[in-house]
């Protein structure tokens, strides 16, 4: 009996010692789960204790002026010297021997168009006077004091005038018309013919080739530096003077003549030299470059709409500017684009 009694207490002290532990509170595990892939996986959403929310930066879309540096090759095209003969028209070197001689041509037909209209004025004073003589022998005729042959002979002499006036104006629009010619050729290789004949001493032209899709972004009038080949570490500035009327139709390029000053006459016709000029992109939507992907020839950004959900958004990409790029479409001020742990992102949307 007491052996009964004994595992009766015994079994029920073990009982209690169970009963006790079992409403000791239990131990909860923290589980960060995997995120959760909606809308074809454009939409990514974290568990809200997910430690991988920490890991992720973001920027905060805005709109600014970018301003980048453009650098092109370019050469001396064209000097302007003295000229001993001829005082009166400064010599312009080119470094095109076709250039110069169809320069050369254009100042002959300048010539010959201010020698023909000088001819002309004098032919339209002959047909003047021949007008007044003829009026005179008609008057003459009229009150019997001339003769009919007069008359005739006077209105002989007046058409004579009248044609003598009308070929030497003949030879002043063909004139006119090569002289079109010439300045077409000239400004095909990126002059302006009158700032040629008009250019002082020690004036230079450098001429460089700039992307269509550039043109937009520079100005007639902008400062520019250059650096030359022969004076390595030496900066010289130079101004825009004009931005070319025609794209190649090969390279997309157009000409760009830029002036230069040269009042210690170092540079010469030939010399190659780097330009240096900046492009004005405007006020406009960036990002960095770091936080925009590539599939398929689409470009994507990842934007932060909450504290654990994050979506990709196809974007309209434009010129990289520095480490930015440009963003038509796609984006809104204020947006928060992923900066840090987009490749991240990138496998889990796309999955890989």
């Amino acid at each position: 009996m007491k052996r009964i009694l004994t595992r009766f207490l015994i079994a029920n002290i073990a009982w209690i010692a169970v009963s006790c532990g079992s409403h000791e509170p239990k131990k909860t595990v923290s589980s960060s789960g995997k995120p959760v892939v909606k809308d074809s996986g454009r939409v990514v959403v974290f568990p809200a204790d997910s430690i991988t929310l920490a890991f992720f930066k973001t920027e905060v879309v805005t709109k600014s002026d970018l301003n980048a540096e453009l650098s092109v090759p370019a050469r001396v095209v064209a000097t302007i010297v003295h000229s001993r003969e001829n005082p009166e028209q400064n010599l312009v070197l080119f470094d095109n021997p076709d250039l110069t001689a169809n320069y050369t041509e254009m100042l002959q037909h300048i010539i010959n168009i201010r020698e023909k209209g000088a001819i002309i004025q004098q032919k339209k004073a002959i047909v003047s006077q021949k007008q007044i003589e003829l009026e005179r022998y008609k008057d003459l005729l009229e009150h019997g004091a001339g003769t009919g042959k007069d008359v005739s002979d006077a209105k002989t002499e007046l058409l004579s005038a009248e044609t003598d006036k009308a070929v030497a104006q003949t030879d002043l629009a063909n004139s006119k018309m090569a002289i079109i010619e010439h300045e077409a050729r000239l400004k095909l290789a990126g002059f302006d013919p009158h700032a040629l004949v008009h250019a002082p001493v020690n004036k230079v032209w450098v001429i460089c080739d700039i992307p269509e899709s550039q043109v937009v972004k520079v100005k007639e009038g902008s400062d520019c530096k250059l650096e030359f080949t022969s004076f390595p570490g030496e900066t010289f500035a130079g101004t825009i003077e004009d931005v070319g009327e025609v794209v190649d139709n090969v390279t997309r390029m157009v000409k760009l003549r830029i002036g230069v000053k040269d009042a210690s006459s170092r540079l010469r016709a030939g010399m190659f030299a780097t330009v240096r000029f900046g492009v004005s992109e405007g006020n406009s939507l960036s990002v960095p470059k770091a936080v925009m992907v590539t599939v398929q020839g689409k470009n994507y950004v990842f934007v932060k709409k909450n504290d654990t959900t994050f979506e990709r958004r196809e974007i309209l990409a434009g010129a990289q500017v520095n480490n930015r790029v440009i963003v038509y479409r796609g984006l809104q001020e204020a947006d928060a684009v992923v900066t840090t742990g987009t490749l991240q992102l990138k496998g889990i949307s796309f999955g890989y």
